[in-house]
């Protein structure tokens, strides 16, 4: 499993409270270690990726250690950045008095459903494409599996809600020009209440159409390449964690299942807090048993992938230090 990190986009999902950012991070720390220039992001609303390296993080990548940066996406932050951008290109072609109107909707579509999710895939797709150029190698904490799963099924689903926009646009094109020839040549023009009187209401219109469509285009050729990588495995692997426990064994089934019928390549499931073999005590002996049956269970359930250990540890994962002990396990179970 070494050459996971030698790829250029690591994504690590799972169950929520499995231990999936620490391994995130972990993962991050070694390959940092190994030479590789590595960003960690987390793209989970709930950030838990700063308490982890016991550093303060926002949304601009911040250097933590020789090679290593992180950052955790505000989902709000790119939220209204994406308002603002459109809101700036409404403004060309709103007139004066519908202002006030179109930015109320502007502020009624930030609590829209799938807003947040749109904006924080559009930040990832520009990760994956754009932005992230500069690094080797890029870690993604995402977020619990439901959540993962809906935002790599989005670009399908924009591709198509755009596309048929793009329809709209030349059926709405090819009406005015229609109408253009119908209306008298001394007659006057209908406009559209969005449109200035000033200018040439056909011109207008073109102008308009041409702009949102080559935004459109622009959003979904940025969500397919992105899209495109992901499912390339030479170039992106994702990564389950779960624990020895009865739920995450069943959510990390059926995540597995839904992703490879995505087209998505997994390419390991990560057992993590596995009770090491010296931890003594009646307690730990019948915890063992336990867990004995989960981890066979883990073996006929999951046995076509490759399934490494890690130890439960005796403290909370927090700072480097901790982190840097954890990635030498990652490493003894072939990382």
């Amino acid at each position: 499993m070494k050459q996971l990190l030698d790829r250029r986009l690591l994504w690590v999902g799972g169950k929520g409270g499995v231990g999936k950012t620490s391994v995130a991070a972990s993962l991050a720390l070694l390959s940092a270690k190994r030479g590789r220039k590595t960003l960690v992001v987390s793209t989970d609303p709930a950030h838990s990726l700063g308490d982890v390296f016991d550093r303060a993080l926002g949304d601009a990548p911040r250097r933590l250690a020789p090679d290593l940066d992180a950052m955790e996406i505000d989902p709000d932050a790119e939220v209204e950045a994406h308002l603002q951008r459109v809101t700036s290109q409404m403004r060309r072609f709103t007139v004066p008095r519908m202002m006030d109107e179109m930015e109320r909707q502007m502020r009624l579509s930030r609590q829209s459903p799938g807003t947040q999710e749109a904006a924080l895939l559009e930040r990832i797709a520009r990760l994956v494409t754009e932005e992230g150029e500069g690094y080797d190698l890029i870690v993604f904490d995402t977020a619990p599996t439901g959540h993962t799963l809906r935002l790599l099924s989005l670009p399908e689903a924009m591709a198509a809600w755009t596309d048929g926009l793009l329809a709209h646009s030349r059926k709405s094109e090819e009406l005015g020009k229609v109408l253009k020839h119908l209306t008298p040549k001394g007659g006057q023009d209908i406009a559209s209440p969005f449109a200035d009187p000033t200018q040439d209401a056909d011109s207008d219109l073109d102008d308009r159409a041409r702009s949102i469509a080559d935004t459109l285009k622009r959003r979904r050729r940025l969500f397919m390449q992105a899209r495109r990588a992901v499912e390339d495995s030479a170039v992106s692997n994702f990564i389950f964690v779960m624990t020895p426990e009865r739920l995450p064994i069943l959510e990390t089934g059926r995540s597995v299942a839904a992703l490879k019928e995505a087209g998505i390549p997994v390419a390991a499931t990560l057992v993590n807090r596995v009770i090491p073999e010296n931890a003594d005590g009646e307690f730990l002996r019948r915890r063992r048993e336990q867990e004995a049956q989960y981890l066979a269970r883990i073996d006929r359930e999951l046995g076509d992938y490759p399934r490494p250990r890690l130890p439960m540890l005796e403290t909370d994962v927090q700072g480097l230090e901790i982190l840097e002990e954890l990635a030498g396990h990652l490493e003894q179970a072939g990382f």
